[in-house]
């Protein structure tokens, strides 16, 4: 058996390396902002590939569903249970694709508690729907970053002023 002898430069410069890389590894943790993005980026991915566990998995229990209606008779405000959207998700045709663009993220947190405003344009099989901006609210569980709620706007046009 061979005697594992390195010179003394030779294990300071293996010191070092094993320090710089140490130090390196929370540079591979996400920031709470990065953490917030993954989940939506999460639901939407589930949305697309209609898969209800993933959308399911990005909401907390109480989560809430809201949409702002513009009419010409007034605004007003529909709710939506998160158990009708992905029981819509999963009664979605296969050959169906509904595709939600966000075309940016704005992410405040405090905590464990974070805001999300996302500008969108959606799309099904390709072919534009509407646009709008989502109003996310999400708290960090135990268990991660989950949604509690969100209310969206939606429109035919104009898109360009939600950027």
């Amino acid at each position: 058996m061979e005697d594992f002898n390195l010179p003394t430069k030779n294990w300071i410069l293996f010191a070092i390396f094993l320090l710089v890389a140490g130090l390196g590894l929370p540079g591979f943790s996400q920031t709470p902002e990065q953490e917030v993005e993954a989940v939506i980026r999460s639901l939407f991915d589930g949305m697309k590939q209609k898969n209800v566990l993933q959308v399911e998995a990005a909401f907390s229990k109480e989560g809430l569903m809201q949409t702002v209606q513009q009419k010409p008779e007034g605004t007003s405000i529909a709710s939506n249970s998160v158990a009708d959207f992905l029981k819509r998700i999963a009664s979605t045709p296969a050959s169906t694709v509904l595709d939600e663009r966000i075309l940016s993220y704005h992410i405040q947190v405090d905590g464990p508690l974070a805001m999300a405003w996302t500008p969108y344009k959606f799309y099904v099989n390709d072919s534009f729907s509407h646009c709008g901006v989502n109003s996310f609210q999400l708290v960090k569980l135990p268990d991660g970053w989950k949604i509690v709620y969100i209310i969206d706007t939606r429109r035919k046009e104009p898109c360009e002023e939600i950027l």
